[in-house]
């Protein structure tokens, strides 16, 4: 099926500007960004392309900068924008915990050594989780449950152990952001405060002796660059915990805000302030709580794609380039399979030319993978050299957070290599899928 991409297109970059790089890149001896110590081409000789860059410094740093901005309080990294092990390493030895979403993440985190108690499981969706993950959940014995419809808290009651209490968590819907529409009442995620589900929830909730109501929990987007939605969210949630103190006589001692927190993806583009975020929260939950007359519960945040998007770099050889009339299609050898948001979400990135120099003049010219679909395109009219040609290395920053977690053996291409650098050197983090690998799942049958 024919996709029709429609992108702005993206302003001539200066060759200086790195603001959308991890945070250790400099310009190296030949002009290029070098990431930690280490030069792009460098990584593309010894492992191949396509291949993913995760500056491990630059991972390390943004968590620090959540645990500066919530002090005192729990921050979860979302599993879900990119896991692998030595990742749950770097967020542990961090101080921060883990929100997971399957089983699959559930496992690989406690077998990478992170304290199940730091765990938060949860389904992000209005259906019941599946039974094996909410069993692995309790049998592993995470810190705290999310549940997202009535009818998973019945579910998750009889698969309790006898004599145990599992603590609970309700996903609520608290002001959902306009621009994303996730945690609203006409959406999957989060159980509505309007309409009354969130209290008959909680009401479920404390008529089950295995289960122990501990908190609430929101999520009300995806990229959202600016503080107040989450104050408003804030509000929301304070008063709805006192609704239910003066219902059920029950004081929640915890608050989740979720994540959702924006990145630049091309220069120019503003992040959300996270220290103000952290800043206004904190100020807005004391005051509604004092207003309401209840205790400052524990706070918890999630953010995900903010602590790893820009992190990564993902880097492609040119495989052609295609000139039909004004149009310059540049092709490469990874694309969707390996990075498929711009296609799904129409994400528009600033790849740009590494490994050698050009003197060329730039002109807009449309970037696309190398698999079977018109909608196969990494970036639309962006600014590359004119003599850009096959066997060039292209960089695409930002590249951190939903590209290899929604990675797909599409084409039955395998999924590039994931490589951590940090202090001049690289090391294979994530080997590269083989052909093998996909053709051993298939029974022949």
């Amino acid at each position: 099926m024919a996709v029709t991409t429609v992108a702005a297109a993206i302003p001539a970059q200066s060759p200086d500007d790195l603001s959308v790089w991890p945070a250790t890149t400099v310009r190296g001896p030949h002009g290029d960004p070098t990431v930690s110590g280490v030069e792009l081409r460098d990584v593309a000789e010894q492992f191949g392309t396509p291949v993913h860059v995760l500056d491990e410094t630059d991972v390390r740093e943004r968590c620090r900068a959540y645990r500066s901005a919530f002090p005192g309080a729990d921050v979860l990294y979302a599993a879900k924008a990119f896991l692998c092990r030595a990742m749950v390493h770097w967020v542990h030895e961090e101080g921060l915990g883990l929100d997971v979403c399957s089983a699959g993440e559930l496992e690989l985190a406690v077998i990478a050594g992170l304290p199940p108690e730091r765990i938060v499981f949860h389904s992000h969706a209005q259906h019941d989780a599946r039974p094996d993950d909410l069993r692995a959940a309790l049998r592993h014995g995470v810190g705290r449950i999310v549940v997202d419809s009535t009818s998973e808290i019945a579910r998750l009651a009889a698969y309790v152990p006898q004599n145990t209490r599992q603590r609970v968590v309700p996903g609520v819907a608290a002001g959902g952001h306009a621009a994303i529409r996730a945690g609203t009442d006409d959406q999957k995620s989060g159980l509505s405060i309007a309409d009354g589900s969130a209290m008959h929830a909680v009401t479920r909730l404390v008529e089950q002796p295995g289960l122990e109501l501990t908190g609430l929990h929101c999520h009300i987007g995806s990229q959202i660059d600016t503080v107040k939605p989450y104050v408003v969210a804030v509000r929301h949630l304070v008063g709805l915990m006192a609704r239910i103190r003066d219902r059920h006589g029950i004081t929640l001692p915890e608050l989740d805000i979720g994540g959702g927190h924006a990145v630049a993806h091309r220069p120019g583009e503003h992040p959300l302030d996270v220290p103000e975020l952290g800043r206004r929260v904190r100020r807005e939950l004391a005051d509604a709580c004092a207003q309401s007359d209840l205790p400052v519960p524990r706070l918890a945040v999630e953010p995900g794609r903010a602590v790893v998007a820009r992190a990564g770099v993902a880097l492609y050889r040119v495989l052609a380039v295609k000139r039909t009339g004004a149009r310059v299609f540049v092709a490469v050898d990874g694309g969707m399979s390996d990075s498929p948001r711009p296609a799904l979400y129409g994400v528009r990135c600033a790849p740009r030319l590494v490994g050698r120099r050009s003197t060329a003049a730039t002109r807009p010219v449309t970037v696309v993978g190398r698999h079977c679909e018109a909608g196969d395109v990494l970036a639309a009219d962006v600014p590359l050299p004119d003599d850009v040609r096959p066997g060039d290395l292209l960089a695409v920053p930002v590249a951190g957070a939903y590209h290899l977690s929604m990675a797909s053996g599409y084409n039955l291409v395998g999924r590039p290599p994931v490589v951590a650098v940090a202090d001049g050197r690289a090391r294979l983090l994530v080997r590269r899928e083989s052909a093998e690998d996909l053709r051993s799942r298939d029974t022949g049958l």
